[in-house]
């Protein structure tokens, strides 16, 4: 029964870690005993010229602690990698269940990405041209992609999020 009590008492609490430490924080923070959740965003990049797919911080600089009035906080400040609790007042602000839960389900939905190849087949998943084919023709920026859309008998280049576009 203490196991349900403490389970409730336990609260989200978000860490503000040192610039691109976030993994190094994570890592000694979980080698401390502490429940910690690190939101990734695996996202395909334009780098020295080639398309990668990449897995980046969804909130870069913070990750996420599950603690409760009874753990030890001291040694988190002392952490390698951590700076400090977000606080507000002076006081950690408790952050609800509900959020991480929406978080991690964002983070699975977004899920690894196929690479595209120029000429290949796409499904556009967003906007105004929802579930309609199309061929891939080329990134234009990191985020953008340019298609080749069979419209209304007509051929049609469109520019479009990269995130709104999915592999046949």
């Amino acid at each position: 029964m203490s196991d349900t009590r403490e389970a409730a008492d336990k609260a989200w609490y978000l860490v503000q870690c040192k610039v691109r430490q976030e993994s190094r924080a994570e890592e000694n923070l979980l080698l401390q005993s502490y429940v910690c959740y690190h939101p990734k965003l695996t996202r395909e990049r334009v780098l020295r010229g080639q398309r990668k797919i990449v897995e980046e911080s969804l909130f870069p600089g913070y990750l996420f602690i599950q603690l409760s009035q009874q753990d030890s906080w001291a040694p988190i400040r002392s952490t390698r990698g951590v700076s400090r609790i977000v606080s507000f007042g002076g006081k950690p602000i408790a952050l609800g269940d509900d959020l991480i839960e929406r978080l991690r389900l964002h983070e699975h939905a977004s899920g690894p990405r196929e690479h595209i190849v120029v000429g290949e087949k796409v499904l556009i998943s967003d906007g105004p041209f929802v579930d309609l084919e199309a061929i891939f023709l080329e990134m234009n920026g990191n985020d953008r992609v340019v298609l080749l859309l069979n419209f209304l008998q007509r051929e049609h280049k469109i520019l479009m999020p990269l995130t709104g576009v999915r592999k046949l």
